[in-house]
Formats: C-alpha cells, sequence, structure tokens
C-alpha cells in the first residue's frame, strides 16, 4: 500500500468513528440529498457551520426542494437569508434552483462540468456536490482542506500563490472510492483537529506521515493583507407625515444587489461628504435637512464604511424602485446588516 492509499485509509477510518453529525449531512447507510448538499454548500461559503445550522433548517423547512425554491420569490429567499452575508449568494442560489428546476426537470446534474454550468456553483461546490451527493471522484478543497494539505506535506509558499500546488497533493491523496467520505473527512479534520491555532496533533489520524507537524501552527503561511480602505457617505433617512421612511431597492448587480437599502450618496475614499451637498442626491425632494449625531461603521470585505445620517422630511411619492415603509413594517423587506446598523441609529437619534 502506497503511502497516499495509507493516508486515505487512515483518514477514512478516523471519519467513520469521529464523523460531524450536521443537519445536511445523509447519515452512514443513507443516500445523500443532492439539494441538501447544495444548498449547504452554498450557505457554508465564507460562513461557520454554527451560524450555517439554523438558516440551513428554517430553509428546508420553507423549500423542502430545489422546485419549492425555483418557485420562490427572490424577496422572500434574500429575506430568509439576512444574516448570512454575501448576499449574492442568495441570488445566484435563487438563480440556480431556476435553472434546476426548469433545464434538469429537478434533479441536480451529477458531474463536474454539468454542475459548474449552473448559475452560482464554481470549481469547489462543483466538486463538492459531485462527490458528497453523488460519490464521483472530485477533489474538494476549502479553506479546511488547503490548511490541513499544507501542514501535511508541509507547504511553506504563502497563500493564494500556494493554491495549485495545494490542489495538486489534494489530488494525489484523493480516493477513487467513497471520494465523498474522504472529502468530509479532511473537511471535518480542519475543523476539529487541525484547527488554526493549537492544532491537537495527537489526535490526528495522519500525525505519522505530516511533514509539517513541527510548525504546523505556522501553515498555511498568508501573505500580509493589504489595508482596507475606508469610503464615506451619506445615508438619507427620508420622513413623511405619516412616520412612513423611504427605502430603496439596490440594483441586482454589484454589492449588497437586489437588496432593500436607506438610500445613500455615492460611497466614496476621502473626507465625510457635506450632507447639503450629498442630498442632491435624495431620490425624492425635501426639506428640514439635518444631520444626525454620530456616525455609522461597517466592515466590508475589501473596505470599510463611514456614514452619516441625514434626517429630512418629504411629501413625494415613491419613485420607481422606491416605497414608503413604516419602520414597525421594516421587518417584511430584505434589509443588509449595513443598513439595519443606520435604521437603529436613525430610530436612536431621530
Amino acid at each position: 500500500m502506497t503511502q497516499t492509499h495509507r493516508l486515505s485509509a487512515s483518514l477514512l477510518a478516523w471519519y467513520d468513528r469521529h464523523r460531524r453529525r450536521l443537519p445536511w449531512r445523509a447519515a452512514p447507510g443513507e443516500t445523500p440529498d443532492p439539494y441538501r448538499v447544495w444548498l449547504s454548500e452554498i450557505m457554508l461559503q465564507q460562513t461557520t457551520v454554527a451560524t450555517v445550522g439554523p438558516y440551513f433548517q428554517r430553509f428546508v423547512e420553507r423549500w423542502p426542494s430545489v422546485d419549492a425554491l425555483a418557485a420562490a420569490d427572490l424577496d422572500d429567499v434574500l429575506h430568509a437569508w439576512q444574516g448570512l452575508g454575501y448576499y449574492a449568494r442568495a441570488r445566484n442560489l435563487h438563480r440556480c434552483a431556476i435553472a434546476v428546476a426548469g433545464r434538469h426537470a429537478g434533479q441536480f446534474p451529477d458531474s463536474e462540468i454539468a454542475l459548474r454550468d449552473l448559475p452560482g456553483i464554481g470549481r469547489y461546490t462543483a466538486a463538492a456536490v459531485a462527490a458528497i451527493a453523488f460519490g464521483r471522484r472530485a477533489v474538494v478543497v476549502d479553506g479546511n482542506v488547503e490548511r490541513v494539505i499544507a501542514r501535511l506535506f508541509r507547504v511553506e509558499e504563502p497563500l493564494p500563490d500556494a493554491k495549485p500546488l495545494l490542489y495538486r497533493l489534494a489530488d494525489e491523496i484523493t480516493p477513487d472510492r467513497r471520494a465523498g467520505d474522504h472529502a468530509q473527512a479532511m473537511m471535518d479534520l480542519g475543523a476539529t483537529v487541525c484547527v488554526p491555532q493549537k492544532p491537537k496533533c495527537m489526535l490526528c489520524p495522519c500525525s505519522d506521515a505530516c511533514s509539517g507537524k513541527a510548525v504546523a501552527e505556522s501553515l498555511p503561511r498568508k501573505r500580509p493583507k493589504a489595508l482596507r480602505p475606508t469610503r464615506r457617505g451619506v445615508a438619507f433617512w427620508l420622513v413623511r407625515d405619516d412616520g412612513a421612511v423611504l427605502l430603496r431597492r439596490r440594483p441586482e448587480q454589484g454589492l449588497l444587489g437586489g437588496m432593500m437599502e436607506v438610500p445613500s450618496s455615492d460611497w466614496d475614499e476621502g473626507p465625510l461628504p457635506e450632507v447639503q451637498s450629498a442630498m442632491r442626491r435624495s431620490p425624492v425632494a425635501a426639506a428640514n435637512v439635518f444631520a444626525l449625531p454620530g456616525l455609522v461603521r461597517h466592515g466590508f470585505t475589501h473596505f470599510h464604511l463611514e456614514l452619516i445620517v441625514a434626517t429630512a422630511r418629504s411629501s413625494a411619492a415613491a419613485p420607481p424602485g422606491c416605497v414608503w415603509c413604516l419602520p414597525d413594517a421594516f421587518g417584511d423587506y430584505a434589509l443588509p446588516t449595513v443598513m439595519k446598523k443606520v435604521v437603529r441609529h436613525a430610530l436612536a437619534h431621530y
């Protein structure tokens, strides 16, 4: 038996004893549900298992099949997604469900190539669904797997430059049989044993073969992160005489696409905008403009955001893409976290 076969055999034996129980994971002997596998993989991108669990349960209770999700209104899907962030995933999730229902009669294709042809499914997700849902041999490499491979083979080249090498090494140890269990075993090992800080090497089934055990905590190496710039703008808290506030839908494409927002000026680097000047970008004519004290701050992946919240009165009709909404009904709309912060700030200071 070669070293790669021994590694895989040891890992699978460990997985059979220590596999995590997760709401989307089929029990031993059960046939995996491709819909649940796909849904969980989309939700788990950039999000922890602990956070995803309740969202996943609510999704499958409300939309128990891909056909049900395809028939859902996008606003309902975005609303159910609130709190998971990276809202492009929710839009692509809905588009993918429609594609599977329409082009594949509600059945997910079982090959990586066909899966990658669906909206929102990239290399990793296609491999994960092909391996876990259909048992296809596929190389599944997420952040946990990168960490395990970097330590196992002592890859000292920093990320992201090391990604092609890590993928090749992961390919070398991926077995032809039980590829889905192997993929999940690697994920579980990275999540519970080969953790970022203080890895539990004594519990690792691959410890004897691990070349990087002595320096495990320093691997994988990463290039220093570039400093995130700060962008600034003015959010317009526009109030009608009956207390309703103007909300606006963001463009489908781009950051927070399709979500509802408190309208604002552009978010640009540089000093905080002058409020009266920024109000020229208001979607409706308004009067009695003044800035509330303090700032709303929020961090996105690639930049920090600082917003002044400026209030004003308006009696104009809601323009296309906008709606007047009483604060008690804000929960009916999909507001991203940054806009919830704006709402809380405005309600606290208005």
